[in-house]
């Protein structure tokens, strides 16, 4: 007996000490890259076991670490402050701005805006989630998304590289605990449910996970603004959707009024549970936007525009076939989707003084490429889920979600006015601080911890470096609610092996703000690149001629959230990305003519 315990012991110390070599290779010895020793965006490379060098190549640093900035770096840090003190000046000073909007000042202000944000997102795309450094597959391969920092080492000894606990906690654990809504909260700024599904239809075109193969990958043929969530996402899918005369696109009318067709008219791919009514089956360019009202409604209005433009052309260019029409206008529901998402969207997500305005002409003469790839950072940090309600209240009624989800016959019963004018209305909820989804929702926030797990995603932190944001040193300067920075450090142990999503999520909101300071700093460069880098947006493909003479490209410049709506409906309902600031803004117009 005694001879079998010393056995036993000496076996299990034996793997204990191959357990802990597993974890930092076979030699015992830890990536050094683990640690992520290079800061300033120096990409580390590993030489031998235990050995790293820090490329600084065009960082404005140097050094082992590059760590050390250059002269004319050193200057630039001391004349630029810090991103909360921009943000505060964007957002007080009403005078100010009021000149500012009214005068050249405006261009040049943009044009700050827009080369500081899309500075910080590559050209090119870098990494993916299979390869940590740069090669051909990273950039030719486009069913990956992109990765703006590389996965976390393969071979670190703990999930977020050499800080934290060795197990990370429960994502079902974290939606329960800082996530779950414990009472609305409505959003300071006046976001309203009109936002809340423009953000969900318009994303919805480019972030397309790919399941099937895999996290890392996306099912978007386009890594942009392509109307795909209109049109379809493939070939196919768009000939289908098609009326193949005069360049429109396929509808139903009820009581005159145009809808998308059904199932039975489109025979496409469209998620919806079994057993649904098929003449409820609203065949769209998206599959999924079947789920909710209020994407179907933009669809809806989506649908209405294109064919809209399609008649304006027609009458222009008599000689022009279908396919012309069709192209054409697709081209011009693109040009209006994103000066209606920069100069409205944008502009109420920032709560910028500063006027927005969509002008691709402000970057002609910038160092500028007019390309794009999706990141996976991008599509996980857009998950804001907690703007939706705890009910919708449209035209006097308290829709709870079980009445609302797969209910397409709401935009039929009280049609497309009044859902504008309900959801333009009500608010949405406050996205930062945590605490504030509603429970049917959690599911989406553990499956976002999943998938950023399965890709090894780098800790919160590394991404506040990435975007020259000062790292937090402590959960109780990320956050200040007390309770959560002592669960948080319960739970992860270490704020330097906090994870993005929860990371984003949690922090604390800014004063009277939407969310706090990494989502607006990491957010708005990812928005602006994808945005500025469309194609429609280059010196060549920016005139006229492109969107088919001067009316094309006038319903391009001049596109807003309210001609949208206002055109494509018999009366013109109260519309904007903002609850109503008083009595007199809140007034429906009757007709649409008014505009």
């Amino acid at each position: 007996m005694r001879g079998f315990s010393i056995v036993s012991i000496w076996v299990l110390t034996l793997l204990l000490l191959l357990k802990s070599s597993s974890c930092a290779g076979d030699s015992g010895v830890v990536n050094p890259c683990c640690y992520y020793p290079c800061q300033n965006s120096g990409v580390c490379v590993r030489f031998g076991a235990d050995r790293y060098e820090c490329d600084c190549t065009r960082t404005g640093f140097y050094g082992e670490n590059c760590s050390f900035p250059e002269v004319w770096t050193r200057v630039g840090l001391m004349l630029k402050p810090n991103p909360s003190i921009i943000h505060f000046f964007l957002t007080h000073f009403h005078w100010f701005w009021d000149l500012v909007n009214n005068s050249f000042l405006r261009d040049t202000m943009m044009k700050l805006v827009l080369t500081a944000r899309t500075n910080f997102i590559p050209s090119l795309p870098t990494y993916n989630t299979k390869y940590g450094y740069l090669n051909w597959e990273s950039y030719y391969n486009l069913t990956y998304y992109t990765r703006i920092l590389p996965p976390v080492p393969e071979d670190c000894p703990l999930p977020m590289g050499t800080k934290g606990k060795p197990l990370l906690p429960d994502p079902k654990l974290l939606a329960e605990r800082f996530f779950k809504r414990t009472r609305f909260r409505p959003e300071p700024q006046g976001t309203n449910l009109m936002f809340a599904f423009m953000a969900q239809h318009f994303t919805h075109q480019f972030f397309k996970t790919n399941h099937e193969v895999g996290r890392a990958f996306t099912k978007a043929l386009g890594h942009g603004v392509d109307a795909g969530h209109i049109y379809g996402d493939n070939l196919m899918r768009q000939l289908q959707l098609r009326l193949h005369k005069d360049g429109k696109l396929k509808y139903q009318l009820i009581k005159g009024e145009m809808y998308p067709p059904t199932v039975s008219e489109v025979p496409v791919q469209m998620v919806y549970p079994k057993g649904f009514p098929p003449e409820q089956r609203l065949v769209i360019g998206h599959e999924l936007f079947g789920i909710l009202p209020g994407l179907t409604m933009y669809a809806t209005i989506w649908l209405r525009e294109h064919n809209r433009v399609c008649d304006i052309l027609k009458a222009e260019h008599p000689t022009w076939d279908d396919e012309q029409l069709f192209q054409t206008a697709r081209l011009i529901i693109i040009g209006e989707t994103i000066c209606i998402i920069i100069e409205e969207y944008v502009q109420q997500l920032s709560g910028y003084l500063l006027k927005l305005k969509f002008d691709p002409s402000l970057l002609f003469n910038a160092r500028f490429q007019y390309s794009n790839r999706i990141a996976l950072e991008f599509s996980h940090l857009y998950h804001w889920h907690p703007l939706m309600p705890d009910s919708f209240l449209i035209d006097g009624h308290d829709v709870p979600y079980s009445q609302f989800i797969y209910n397409a016959s709401l935009l039929m019963h009280y049609g497309v006015e009044k859902l504008v004018d309900s959801f333009s209305r009500q608010p949405a909820g406050q996205i930062g601080g945590g605490h504030n989804s509603h429970e049917n929702l959690l599911t989406v926030s553990e499956m976002v911890i999943r998938e950023s797990r399965a890709v090894r995603v780098q800790p919160f932190n590394e991404y506040r470096k990435k975007f020259n944001l000062k790292p937090y040193t402590s959960f109780y300067e990320f956050t200040d609610d007390v309770e959560m920075a002592r669960g948080l450090e319960e739970l992860y142990g270490d704020i330097d092996a906090l994870e993005l999503y929860p990371g984003l999520m949690l922090e604390k909101a800014r004063p009277n703000a939407i969310f706090g300071e990494s989502m607006v700093e990491m957010g708005a460069p990812f928005s602006l690149k994808g945005l500025l880098g469309n194609p429609i947006c280059s010196p060549e493909y920016w005139k006229p001629s492109t969107f088919g003479g001067e009316t094309g490209f006038n319903i391009v410049k001049t596109a807003t959230l309210k001609k949208l709506v206002c055109l494509n409906t018999k009366w013109c309902p109260y519309v904007d990305f903002h609850v109503p600031r008083n009595e007199e803004e809140a007034k429906p117009r009757k007709l649409s003519t008014e505009l």
